[in-house]
């Protein structure tokens, strides 16, 4: 794996529910995650925030939508960032900001891995599989979308046009707890891989993450890790306005993130959802720079005891 990486933020919450994902890029620099990086031997370049100029709005004919322009923009800039990240640095890692950023991100990325003639797998990490279409969704909050937008599904003509969509059987979801009926009538029509928290708790995580790992190096693929906050248990992570119970325990988490780091296959990462609005001391913008640590090389022996 290579020892140089980049982090980039996505201020950006048009596509949630409540506000306070802005700060979340914030929240990671503050929690310290370019100085974690850095003290495991990493060069890291913070690039900055993106940002988008102020939109006219845009009307659908499902009415629930809503900052459909300003979520238009943001893919546009995500996306044209994203391959830029990718193509210029080892290792880009980008801060939201909600999971609407992934619609840009994984273009970006998806438009990249094709210029090198290699297929993009996802790491989908999340309590929901975000597989609405604009037609589907019915609270018209775009953050459901990013899914059905970059695999190809129609619906999406007034988003971005997109350049390279992403195969959806290269796409494998984890922690699955909240399903919409539109989203699984088509999780079942995709082919994309999904193992549910049932299926975790059968299972464990390791079996269906090797298995999917075996996959994307036999295919000589880039892996894209796409992490949501509420991939995560709520009890062990506050700071997301899309709480779901049951979620992924710390260890878990680490013991995912670990084995990703031992495969040396992830080329890039999103961090999603955090909220700091919601967060208690700052605690889980701390557990998701822990977790970040885990995916590039900080093992439990290089850990030291924390005061919360």
């Amino acid at each position: 794996m290579s020892r140089s990486c980049s982090i980039l933020g996505a201020p950006i919450q048009t596509g949630a529910s409540q506000p306070g994902c802005l700060m979340g890029p914030a929240s990671l620099r503050t929690a310290g995650l370019g100085k974690t990086l850095a003290d495991l031997g990493w060069s890291v370049r913070d690039l900055g925030d993106l940002s988008i100029a102020p939109q006219q709005a845009m009307s659908h004919t499902n009415a629930a939508i809503h900052d459909l322009a300003e979520t238009r923009a943001w893919i546009e800039v995500l996306a044209s960032a994203a391959f830029d990240a990718a193509r210029d640095h080892d290792f880009p890692i980008f801060m939201g900001g909600d999971h609407s950023m992934a619609a840009g991100t994984v273009a970006g990325l998806a438009r990249h891995a094709a210029g090198q003639g290699r297929p993009l797998f996802i790491l989908w990490l999340d309590a929901h599989p975000d597989l609405h279409t604009l037609a589907t969704t019915e609270s018209g909050n775009l953050h459901g979308t990013p899914v059905a937008y970059f695999t190809g599904e129609p619906g999406f003509e007034t988003y971005p046009p997109l350049s390279h969509a992403v195969d959806p059987r290269n796409i494998c979801m984890m922690g699955i707890r909240s399903v919409d009926p539109a989203e699984h009538e088509l999780i079942l029509r995709s082919g994309i891989e999904v193992h549910d928290m049932r299926a975790i708790d059968e299972t464990g995580v390791l079996p269906p993450l090797r298995a999917f790992l075996e996959r994307v190096r036999a295919a000589n693929g880039m892996l894209h890790l796409s992490f949501d906050v509420d991939f995560l248990d709520p009890d062990i992570a506050p700071a997301v306005g899309t709480t779901v119970p049951g979620g992924a325990t710390f260890r878990e988490a680490h013991l995912i993130m670990e084995t990703l780091c031992d495969s040396g296959l992830v080329t890039s990462l999103d961090l999603v959802e955090l909220n700091p609005f919601l967060d208690e001391r700052g605690r889980t913008a701390k557990l998701m720079c822990d977790l970040t640590a885990s995916l590039f090389g900080r093992r439990v022996l290089d850990r030291m005891t924390r005061s919360y």
